[in-house]
């Protein structure tokens, strides 16, 4: 596939999406911005939501790992499915009875403004983090592919990039996102489903031979309860998935301000439990994609590269595949990573405005608009410079990397919510910075010191470690003067 005839394919998906954008976000208002108005039907958000929660990260780095995890992704899954329960029927009628703009006005009226404003904090250096890191994802691919052949630097790439995503979002907010979400969904689901088939053809595989030969590698096992070090290990991943979702779903301004703009509780819940379902049989289709690409590699004496991440674009635009393979690769791969991208800076920009700046109560309607305009091309900026950054330093597989940060940054997060739902105690507000700061440190403590003494692998699911010195720091600012 050529470089021009990747540029054609961004450019016309670029084109589809801005279109989509401007005719649902015209004359938003701040209302529609944070909130969507609360007017989006349960089943647009959960077609939306499907694709919304899977970016290019998904799209290219869960094949990619299937080498060396197999199918042990869908461990977590598995506790994925159990987490968005939680969030539907725990979390969604707790938000919609506060009515609240941003998550994190809960810890405010549960423990204060210090509460308040770090729960803040962590949440808008975890969605920056998380989602520079699925940004570099395409970057990276897109210098691969175009701009490296065009001598176009790195870092050019990124600020066109973010560029772009800030100029799609920046009038329409969450009115905007529910209908490009369902065009990424569209995307992402149909160029999944047409390049198995294409690799099938290739391979010569029936529906039959695939069922069978993917059901006899050895890149196919799911389950893993034989090393209870391994960082594969079943419960690990399972609980891991649970807390990870709760946190990075449940706790995340980005993917709540979707469901959140459904009329009703019931409606959220329909559609948090709807996308559960589906996310299910799409992760999986994803791993036997995996398993597919390196049989395809295999059989054609393909030279595999060293990133895990590079398999997937490799194999699609680069090996003899038909040329529709590298158009699908690519429209699955900008159409999830912008729509996320694009989610990931209006969830940024709602919380800063609405947590940090305190912009409703603050400033007049007018006034609000120019504020969250600043704050939105602002943070975009910070996004393009983490790229860069990624650039340099990243080297692990980029969905390990995703849940690693996510490990360190939402364990606070979640430790202040579950203490505040759990209990009915306050807490000294003052000393919860210093809290959710020490909470992180501690886990890392804990990581090296099992690692080192033990030869125990702390995985995912050091966001329940970091998440537990959470609620323990907070039992001991309890105030207790109370009756």
């Amino acid at each position: 596939m050529s470089p021009l005839a990747v540029i054609v394919t961004v450019s016309c998906y670029i084109l589809v999406l801005f279109a989509v954008a401007w005719f649902a976000g015209r004359r938003a208002s701040n209302a529609a911005f944070f909130t969507g108005e609360r007017r989006t039907p349960w089943y647009k958000a959960a077609f939306a939501m499907i694709g919304a929660a899977m970016s290019g990260v998904t799209f290219i780095s869960v094949p990619g790992s299937v080498a060396a995890d197999a199918f042990s992704y869908m461990q977590m899954v598995a506790g994925f499915t159990v987490g968005q329960m939680i969030v539907a029927f725990v979390l969604v009628p707790t938000f919609y009875r506060l009515r609240v703009v941003s998550l994190y006005q809960y810890l405010d009226d549960r423990f204060g403004v210090s509460a308040h404003r770090t729960g803040a904090w962590f949440f808008y250096l975890s969605k920056t983090v998380g989602a520079a890191l699925r940004l570099y994802v395409v970057c990276t691919v897109l210098q691969l592919l175009v701009f490296d052949a065009c001598g176009v630097p790195f870092w050019a790439n990124a600020f066109l990039t973010m560029a772009l995503v800030w100029l799609y979002t920046r009038r329409g907010g969450v009115k905007s996102l529910i209908p490009t979400d369902m065009l990424q969904t569209a995307c992402l689901v149909g160029s999944l489903l047409l390049t198995v088939f294409f690799i099938m053809r290739a391979l010569d595989w029936s529906a039959v031979d695939t069922f069978r030969e993917v059901a006899a590698s050895p890149l196919s096992r799911i389950f893993f309860f034989d090393e209870p070090a391994s960082d594969r290990y079943f419960w690990k991943m399972f609980f891991a998935g649970i807390v990870l979702l709760v946190a990075m779903t449940g706790l995340d301004q980005d993917m709540m301000q979707r469901n959140m703009s459904c009329p009703t509780p019931r409606d959220a819940q329909k559609n948090i439990v709807t996308t559960a379902v589906c996310q299910i049989f799409v992760i999986l289709l994803f791993l036997v994609l995996g398993v597919l690409l390196y049989r395809y590699a295999e059989t054609t004496g393909l030279a595999l590269p060293a990133k895990s991440d590079q398999v997937f674009p490799l194999i699609a635009v680069g090996s003899g595949l038909p040329l529709v393979v590298g158009i699908l690769f690519v429209i699955g791969m900008v159409s999830s990573t912008y729509s996320a991208a694009g989610a990931s800076l209006t969830a940024l920009t709602t919380s800063f405005t609405v947590d940090l700046l305190d912009g409703p109560k603050r400033f007049d309607d007018a006034r609000l608009t120019r504020v969250r305009r600043r704050v939105h091309a602002a943070t975009a900026v910070a996004m393009a410079l983490l790229i860069l950054a990624f650039g340099y330093c990243a080297d692990d597989s980029v969905i390990n990397l995703v849940f690693r940060v996510a490990g360190y940054t939402y364990g606070p997060i979640l430790g202040m919510f579950v203490f505040g739902m759990v209990t009915r105690r306050r807490i000294r507000d003052r000393w919860m910075p210093l809290v959710a700061v020490l909470a992180p440190v501690l886990s890392v403590a804990v990581q090296i010191a099992a690692r080192e003494w033990w030869g125990y692998d702390i995985g995912f699911e050091l966001l329940i470690y970091n998440a537990g010195f959470t609620i323990v720091g907070m039992l001991l600012l309890m105030e207790r003067n109370e009756n």
